[in-house]
């Protein structure tokens, strides 16, 4: 039982024994040395610098290493799903497809922001480029180029 809970807690009695270790060492060293000028700032220094490298070493070998984003699990059942294209013009991103094909369901800037999760301006910019893109001024001609094109359903 002692032992599992050892293994368990390795790194964190690690911890400890080489903090209680740095303690001796500071007693021994003003016991032996007899450093009574600046000894507060004796202390600090060399407290300083050893947790400096003992952080150091942590942030290096206990970091958790993401390789990818942790999306929550709810936003991916309300997220809209990406439809299936089968030729998108590479020069429309992908949010502008997304964007485009709302804009298609007839929905208004705000509905489309809201449903894509970003703020209004950000649907505005989107679909500002979009018609510079596809060289159109309405959302209407955009619909309509997009459908004639096979862009969108």
């Amino acid at each position: 039982m002692l032992l599992k809970l050892i293994r368990r807690h390795k790194r964190a009695l690690l911890y400890g024994v080489s903090l209680a270790c740095l303690l001796f060492f500071l007693k021994w060293l003003e016991t032996r040395l007899l450093i009574f000028r600046n000894e507060l700032e004796m202390y600090t220094a060399a407290i300083a610098l050893i947790f400096m490298a003992v952080g150091i070493w942590v942030s290096r070998n206990w970091s958790v290493r993401v390789k990818q984003p942790v999306w929550p699990q709810d936003l991916s059942k309300t997220a809209v799903p990406m439809p299936q294209v089968p030729v998108l013009p590479s020069a429309l991103s992908r949010r502008e497809h997304e964007v485009l094909s709302c804009m298609a369901e007839g929905l208004s800037n705000q509905e489309i922001a809201d449903r894509l999760f970003v703020s209004l301006n950000t649907v505005k910019t989107h679909a500002a480029k979009l018609f510079e893109k596809m060289e159109v001024k309405r959302r209407t001609q955009a619909v309509e180029t997009a459908r004639k094109n096979g862009w969108i359903p």
